[in-house]
């Protein structure tokens, strides 16, 4: 099944409660991402730009994407970014298909 990374950084407000209450709001997307047909990895808070990435697995783009929408509908997050991963054997056969494209580059 094909992998995403998930990167999202939290609203001021968000993070106010969360420190007000805190939750593992990973656990409470959880049942969402199962019902798109997916699967959390790992879930990783963050210093930096972001604040979590976490690894998931979906079917296909779409389930992906749809996922991508609800989580940003929510409020909750200031900046949400999903990027398509590939296993480092499909990072190889796309090296290989691209060495054999016959692209020239403008000259």
């Amino acid at each position: 099944m094909p992998h995403y990374m998930l990167q999202t950084a939290y609203t001021a407000e968000a993070w106010a409660a969360q420190v007000k209450s805190p939750q593992n709001r990973v656990e409470a997307v959880r049942p969402v991402i199962e019902r798109l047909g997916g699967r959390i990895e790992s879930a990783y808070y963050t210093f930096g730009e972001y604040d979590l990435v976490v690894i998931l697995e979906f079917p296909d783009n779409v389930q992906a994407a749809a996922f991508a929408l609800v989580a940003a509908a929510g409020g909750a997050d200031k900046a949400l970014r999903t990027t398509p991963l590939l296993t480092i054997d499909e990072g190889l056969a796309a090296l290989r298909a691209a060495g054999g494209a016959g692209y020239r580059p403008p000259a």
